[in-house]
């Protein structure tokens, strides 16, 4: 008799640019021992192997084109497949609704996708943040023409996953315009909960 396969489970991490996904996966790491995935430090990863996708990644992100989505999915399947651990954080994708369809095309019956979680911000708070943050990262895009690009982005078109998800009742939405905390206490609720 042969054991069940047990498909690993998958939480989208989705919410805009400094709405705190970041600094709240890496509390759900800690507590909960799920493997944090990020779509974009998995294609700096790829574009710095030296691989052919890597320099694939490497040209188009340089002439400012949006990498394949089935490129992103294969890079997030053998993470997911290359790890012990049977839940996974994904973080900051699907970003719109081609990485969901070929999310959907490649790994619907590979993964459990569980929900959506959804850090909701006030556009204000997240700019506060972000040009903050950009006193100290050193990141390239936290300045205010980079930042209202990635929010644009943002509204147009990660919104329009959100809203698909919800449909199915798949969308768990945590208001993150409050202290880091309290923000949390309202996650670990969550995950205390889920019963897979």
């Amino acid at each position: 008799m042969t054991t069940p396969v047990v498909k690993p489970n998958v939480v989208f991490v989705l919410g805009g640019p400094g709405s705190g996904k970041g600094t709240q996966s890496a509390n759900i790491v800690r507590d909960f021992g799920y493997v944090h995935l990020s779509a974009g430090d998995l294609l700096r990863a790829e574009m710095n192997s030296g691989s052919k996708d890597g320099a694939m990644i490497s040209q188009m992100i340089k002439n400012g084109e949006i990498v394949p989505s089935s490129v992103t999915v294969n890079l997030l399947k053998n993470a997911i497949f290359s790890s012990k651990s049977l839940n996974f954080l994904v973080d900051g994708f699907p970003r719109n609704q081609e990485n969901n369809n070929s999310w959907l095309t490649q790994m619907s019956t590979l993964v459990n996708t569980r929900f959506v979680l959804f850090f909701d911000c006030p556009e204000e708070v997240m700019t506060n943040r972000l040009l903050k943050r950009g006193e100290s990262s050193g990141r390239s895009d936290d300045n205010i023409e980079s930042i209202k690009k990635r929010f644009n982005t943002f509204k147009v078109q990660t919104m329009e996953v959100i809203d698909l998800y919800k449909k199915d009742d798949k969308v768990r939405i945590i208001n993150s315009d409050r202290d880091e905390s309290s923000v949390y206490n309202d996650v670990k609720s969550l995950f205390q909960s889920l019963n897979f």
